[in-house]
């Protein structure tokens, strides 16, 4: 991680803006690089910004956060996003997902969990709010694939850690669950990209959820 995270501030009230700033720059991890209150202005601040974060809300005067997602990633693919938003409808979350976000968190969320959360998505994991993971994995369709009736060939470690995966552990935790390094955490997520066929966590962790009943009967855990 370098001396600190560049995060801009995306939402059109101004006392939401300054509570957020006020959190995070009480992290001396973060520093708030930025705010926009619309689209078009966060554009113009990632510009002059360089965020390695955007904190985005879903609701704004001139767009919502697929929109946002869309934009800021087709001109800016290096950056990440955080919804930030009081809408938990599960169409919304896998819509933004769709489009880009790295993240889905609500706005009742802990200040120190936020943190965590940025730093997780700056490192290169995705997350989502404890309270929508159930709903959006139950009903996400992952496109490209028919689910089928045999495992892929995933090993039974694979499958060990898509289910940890599918809990919406970061590759640390299931490195420390399994106790081996994040680098192999990694390469074994890479593997199951491909046997899968799906390209992020979150369509990975649909299909465990959604085919576990097969694999019930072989899954074994390891230690």
């Amino acid at each position: 991680m370098s001396d600190y995270i560049k995060v801009l501030i995306v939402d059109d009230h101004d006392i939401v803006r300054d509570g957020l700033k006020l959190i995070l720059e009480l992290d001396e991890r973060i520093m708030v690089c930025g705010e926009a209150n619309g689209l078009q202005e966060a554009l113009d601040s990632i510009q002059k910004t360089c965020p390695d974060v955007v904190l985005l809300d879903f609701r704004l005067p001139d767009g919502d956060g697929v929109n946002g997602c869309l934009t800021i990633k087709r001109r800016f693919p290096q950056i990440k996003i955080i919804i930030l938003t009081a809408f938990s409808q599960n169409h919304l979350v896998i819509e933004t997902i769709r489009a880009g976000a790295d993240g889905y968190l609500l706005k009742n969320i802990k200040s120190q969990e936020l943190i965590e959360n940025i730093i997780k998505v700056y490192e290169g994991d995705c997350v989502l709010d404890t309270s929508v993971t159930e709903g959006v994995f139950n009903n996400i369709a992952i496109p490209d694939i028919e689910l089928p009736s045999q495992d892929l060939n995933l090993s039974s470690r694979e499958k060990n850690i898509l289910q940890i995966l599918s809990q919406g552990k970061s590759n640390c935790e299931i490195a420390e669950a399994l106790g081996i390094s994040e680098k192999t955490v990694r390469n074994y997520i890479s593997t199951i990209f491909k046997k899968l066929n799906v390209t992020n966590r979150t369509e990975a962790a649909g299909y465990w959820i959604r085919t576990r009943n097969n694999y019930s009967s072989s899954f074994e855990p390891q230690g």
